[in-house]
Parts: C-alpha cells; structure tokens; sequence
C-alpha cells in the first residue's frame, strides 16, 4: 500500500510522518518533490543548496521511485507531500496508484507557524489552493478522497488515527502514538531548520488552545486561504 499525505506546510505533516514511520511494517520517505520544486522554481529557501544537493531535481525521476517498491521493501509506503511543490511540469498519475489523503491545519496558525520560520508567505507558500486542486483532481479520478483535520489529531490521536487507518483500509497500529526522540533516519535535510519542535517530541502534543493573532500585513492571506479550508474541512467525513 502506498500513502501519499498531502498537506501544506506548519501542519502537523512531519508528526504524522513518525507516527506512521514508527510502524514495523511502514517505510517513509520526506518531500520527496522538494528539490525539483526549487529547481524549477528558483526559490530561495532556507538550505536552499543542500537541499538541491540531497535529492534528485528532476521530478519524472521521482515520480517513478515513488510508483515502485519502497526502499525498505515494507509492506505499506508513507510518502509526506507538499501540495505547493506540485506546480506545471510535475507528473501526478503516479498518484493513482495511492491512497491519497489531505491533511487540513486552520490557515491562521499555518501562517503564524510559517511566519515564525520565514517571512511574509504567500497564499502559494502555505498550499491551500494547491491541496484543494489536488484534491479535486482525486475525487475526479473517483478515488474516495479522505480528509483528516489536525485538530482532531491533536485533540483525540488515538480515535483519529484509527478512523483514518480506517478510511484506507490498514490495520490501526498503536506504536503510531509515540516515536524516539530526535528524529527519524529518513527526515529531509531541512530537518534541522523546520523539525526543532518534533525533534524533541516523543508524541502529539495536546489539544491545540485558541487560534493565534496574524499580523496584520498577512490578514490577506489569511483571508484568502479561510474558504478553501472551510471548504475541504465540509468534505470530511
């Protein structure tokens, strides 16, 4: 079984990723369209040249490791997906061939956790637009789309998990619930920049408290992002 979590950035995705990386029979592998995205792009990002450096850059490449058997040869293929790295000349019919599910965060503690990090994003930077064309472009191809909202991971990571091994018919596996601390063997190289919160976890953290202020220069992205999420959180189950 192959697993494509589709989500933006700041939500919760790297948590998921050792969740499911902590089960024996799961192989993960971390943004693996990263570095294509800023060849592509021209992107200045933090890290931006160890990250060209440490994956390929040309997506087709990548699109056909992540259609064929896992590196590990497990039985079950978590891939962890930016939906912003998704842009024209990177292939998507490998994505048929996996259970594809959309990780929902509110934008307003998205863009206050991505401001924290690197300033100023965009609408584009944070993937709303992008997580609901991918998600249309699933239910088009008649795949059931499932939908999980961090919140509710945050809030209960046991029933949520299991509804969401549930919905894609795998076997719920409670060592999903806690992981070593200090990272995973297959984090990006970015880790060291975005993963400093997760790194020190052992678990999810708590039920998440109320949203947080966003500047008022980032109102408009907030403002813009709000109804696409309204919007995909209306189609979860």
């Amino acid at each position: 079984m192959k697993i494509a979590m589709w989500s933006g950035p700041r939500n919760l995705s790297t948590a998921m990723m050792y969740a499911f990386g902590n089960r024996s029979d799961c192989a993960v592998v971390d943004e693996p369209f990263y570095a294509a995205y800023l060849e592509k792009t021209g992107l200045e990002h933090p890290m931006r040249e160890e990250i060209l450096r440490s994956q390929h850059q040309d997506p087709q490449v990548v699109a056909s490791a992540l259609s064929s058997t896992n590196p590990d040869g497990k039985p079950v293929y978590y891939q962890k997906h930016m939906t912003q790295h998704m842009i024209d000349g990177v292939p998507r019919e490998w994505m048929r061939d996996a259970k594809n599910v959309f990780l929902l965060r509110h934008p307003a503690r998205v863009i206050a956790s991505y401001a924290a990090k690197r300033e100023n994003p965009t609408l584009q930077d944070i993937g709303f637009p992008q997580q609901l064309e991918l998600l249309q472009q699933v239910r088009d191809w008649g795949q059931d789309v499932v939908i999980v909202d961090s919140h509710d991971i945050r809030e209960n990571p046991e029933d949520a998990l299991k509804k969401l091994c549930d919905d894609i018919g795998l076997d719920y596996d409670p060592a999903m619930l806690s992981w070593p601390k200090g990272g995973h063997k297959d984090d990006g190289v970015w880790a060291k920049h975005w993963y400093g919160a997760v790194w020190s976890s052992t678990g999810f953290a708590g039920a998440e408290g109320p949203l947080p202020e966003v500047p008022v220069n980032l109102q408009p992205v907030l403002d813009a992002a709000l109804p696409i999420y309204e919007e995909m959180k209306s189609r979860k189950r």
